[in-house]
C-alpha cells in the first residue's frame, strides 16, 4: 500500500501530546500584587485617599497616553530630503561611511528609518508617548535590507536551528502555538510550516545578514541601547502572534507585501511602558485599536513598549517584516535598582545608623497583618524607616552604578561594522603579510607625532570596579548575543587620564606625544598602542585604536 506523504506542520500536529490547557494564573497573580499594594506600609492620609490620588494620576496618564493627534504621517517622495539620500541601502550606508564622527552616523542612519519625521520632534512628542504610522507609497525605499530571497539562502547555507533562531507559530481561532521541532531548520521543513499557514520568525538576524548588522551597530549609538532585529514572515490571510505588548521600543518596518496591524492604549497605569512583556491576550480583554492601519512595502509603524499590538496579513498577499527593537531595561528604575544596592552597602559600611538592631517586638505590629492597626509603635517605625531612606542619597554611587550599566551596554553591542576608513587606520587593516617565504608588514611604527583616535564613539568605557580600572570594549563582541564575554584589559592607575584623553577627544586625531603621561616612552610604549594598527594612512600618522 503506497504510504501518504506527511507534511511537516501535520506531523508536528500528530506527535503533539494531547495534554490539558494549562491553569490561567494570571488573574491569581494580579489579585495578590493588588493586596499586597492596598496592605503597604506607607506613610499616608487615608486609604480611601490613596485610592482616589491613584484613580486621578492613572487616568491622567492613560489620558497622555492616548494622545495620540496625527498618527499616520504620509512622507512627500517629491519633497526635500534632510536626510542620507540613496537609490538604494547599500548607497546610503556608503554615504553614511564617509561621515568620520560615529555620533552623527548614527543620528543620520536613525533620520533615515523614521523619515520625513524630524529626529528631535521624534524624541519630544512621540518617543515612549505614542505610535506613529509613516506612510511612504515607496515600496522600494528599505529596499535592501532584508529580502525572502534573503531568508532562503539563510536556511540554505547558515546552521538554523529551530527554537535558538527561528520560531514557527500560528494563531487561529484565538490560539496562540509554537510549532518547533527539534534540530536544524533546513529549508524543506521550514517551507512546508509556511505553505501549511505558519509564520516564520527569524530572532537574531544581524548574525546571518551583514547589511542588517550593519544598520544596528550604528543605531546602536543612537539609542545609548542595545538594538535588536526579528525578522517576520507571514503567509497571505494569516496571523502568527496574539495581541500582547513588549517591553522593548519597536520600529516595524514592512519590506514586502503588506499586513493590517491595529494598535491598542495601555489598558492600565501598570502597562504604560513596562518592565516585562505581556502574556497573550483574548479580543475581548484590549478594547478598541487607537491605530488600524495597513502597513505596506516602505511604510513603518513605531509605537512605544506596553502598546498592545497585533498583525495580520491581507488575503491577497504576503508579508515580511523586520522588527528593530531598542530600549529594553533601560529604564530610570532599572538604573536605581544598582544605585540602591549599592547605597545600601556603603551606607551600612560607613554609618551605625542603618547597622543598629530592629526593634525586639517589630514583627508584632509591623507587616501585613497588622497594617490596619492604629499603633503609635508603627509611627515610629515608619518614621525611622523614612529618614534613613532620606539619608541613603548620600551614599549612592551613581557613577559606579552607570558605569555597571554602560558595562552591560557594552556586552550587548554588536561589533561595528568597520567603514573603508575605519578599516584602513586600524589593526584590522593591518599591512602584515607573507611574502616570498617571509612575514612582512608587522612593525608598527608609532613616534610621538602619530595621531590615534578610537575607533567609534561608543566602543569603549573606562570603568572601575574598586579595586582595577578596565577599559571595556565591543570591537570583539560577537554577532551571536552574548557569545562571548565582556571585553576588557585593565589600566594601569598611572595610564586612567591618557584613556580618558583619548576618549574625551573623539571624533579628533590625537599625536601619541599629546596623551598625558608621565614621558614620551610612556607616550609610545604605552599599553594601548598594543591595540593601534601597524597599518597607517597615506600621510604614515594616521591609527585608530579598538
Amino acid at each position: 500500500m503506497e504510504r501518504k506523504h506527511m507534511s511537516a506542520f501535520s506531523l508536528y500536529q500528530a506527535l503533539q501530546p494531547q495534554l490539558p490547557p494549562p491553569v490561567k494564573k494570571a488573574n491569581l497573580q494580579v489579585e495578590v500584587k493588588k493586596k499586597s499594594k492596598t496592605k503597604s506600609s506607607k506613610i499616608i492620609p487615608s486609604k480611601a485617599q490613596l485610592r482616589a490620588e491613584r484613580r486621578k494620576r492613572k487616568r491622567k496618564l492613560l489620558k497622555s497616553v492616548q494622545k495620540t493627534e496625527d498618527p499616520i504621517v504620509t512622507a512627500d517622495v517629491n519633497k526635500a530630503e534632510t536626510c542620507v539620500n540613496g537609490e538604494s541601502l547599500d548607497a546610503v550606508l556608503v554615504e553614511l561611511g564617509s561621515i568620520s564622527n560615529s555620533r552623527e552616523r548614527a543620528t543620520q542612519m536613525f533620520q533615515w528609518l523614521i523619515h520625513p519625521v524630524p529626529a528631535a520632534h521624534f524624541f519630544r512628542e512621540t518617543w515612549e508617548k505614542k505610535p506613529i504610522y509613516v506612510q511612504r507609497r515607496n515600496p522600494d525605499y528599505y529596499k535592501g535590507l532584508f529580502s525572502t530571497a534573503e531568508f532562503d539562502r539563510i536556511l540554505r547555507e547558515e546552521n538554523v536551528q529551530f527554537g535558538v533562531n527561528l520560531d514557527v507559530t500560528s494563531y487561529t481561532n484565538g490560539k496562540r502555538e509554537t510549532h518547533n521541532p527539534p534540530g536544524r531548520a533546513l529549508p524543506f521543513t521550514v517551507w512546508d510550516f509556511y505553505e501549511s499557514g505558519c509564520s516564520l520568525r527569524l530572532l537574531n538576524p544581524q548574525a546571518f545578514s551583514h547589511t542588517v548588522w550593519n544598520v544596528l551597530s550604528v543605531l546602536q549609538e543612537q539609542f545609548g541601547s542595545m538594538a535588536g532585529a526579528n525578522v517576520y514572515l507571514t503567509p497571505p490571510g494569516t496571523q502568527g502572534f496574539a495581541p500582547h505588548y513588549d517591553d522593548i521600543e519597536a520600529f516595524v518596518v514592512q519590506l514586502e507585501g503588506k499586513k493590517h496591524w491595529r494598535v491598542y492604549s495601555p489598558r492600565s497605569e501598570n502597562e504604560v511602558l513596562p518592565v516585562l512583556s505581556s502574556p497573550n491576550f483574548d479580543q475581548s480583554d484590549i478594547g478598541k485599536p487607537i491605530l488600524d492601519v495597513v502597513l505596506e512595502a516602505g511604510d513603518l509603524l513605531y509605537f512605544p513598549r506596553g502598546f498592545i499590538h497585533q498583525g495580520k496579513c491581507l488575503p491577497d498577499a504576503h508579508s515580511l517584516h523586520i522588527t528593530i527593537s531598542s530600549f529594553q531595561k533601560n529604564s530610570w528604575g532599572d538604573l536605581m535598582q544598582k544605585v540602591v544596592t549599592a547605597a545600601l552597602e556603603i551606607a551600612m559600611e560607613e554609618d551605625v545608623e542603618f547597622r543598629r538592631g530592629l526593634p525586639l517586638d517589630y514583627l508584632t505590629y509591623m507587616g501585613v497583618q497588622n497594617s490596619d492597626k492604629e499603633d503609635p509603635r508603627r509611627v515610629k517605625f515608619l518614621s525611622q524607616m523614612e529618614k534613613l531612606m532620606k539619608k541613603l542619597p548620600n551614599y549612592a554611587p551613581v557613577d559606579a552604578a552607570v558605569d555597571q550599566k554602560a558595562k552591560d551596554f557594552l556586552h550587548d553591542c554588536l561589533p561595528p561594522v568597520l567603514t573603508p576608513d575605519e578599516f584602513a587606520t586600524s589593526v584590522q587593516g593591518a599591512s602584515v603579510r607573507w611574502v616570498n617565504g617571509r612575514v612582512k608588514g608587522t612593525a608598527a611604527h608609532i613616534t610621538t607625532q602619530t595621531l590615534i583616535r578610537l575607533l567609534r564613539a561608543g566602543c569603549a568605557r573606562l570603568c572601575s570596579d574598586g579595586d582595577a580600572v578596565h577599559l571595556y570594549y565591543t570591537i570583539d563582541n560577537s554577532r551571536v548575543y552574548h557569545k562571548e564575554e565582556p571585553k576588557s584589559w585593565e589600566v594601569q592607575a598611572e595610564h586612567t587620564d591618557a584613556v580618558e584623553f583619548l576618549i574625551h577627544s573623539y571624533p579628533s586625531f590625537v599625536t601619541v606625544g599629546s596623551l598625558p603621561c608621565d614621558s614620551a616612552q610612556d607616550k609610545v610604549s604605552y599599553k594601548i598602542c598594543a591595540k593601534i594598527s601597524s597599518n597607517t594612512c597615506k600621510d604614515g600618522k594616521k591609527s585608530s585604536v579598538l
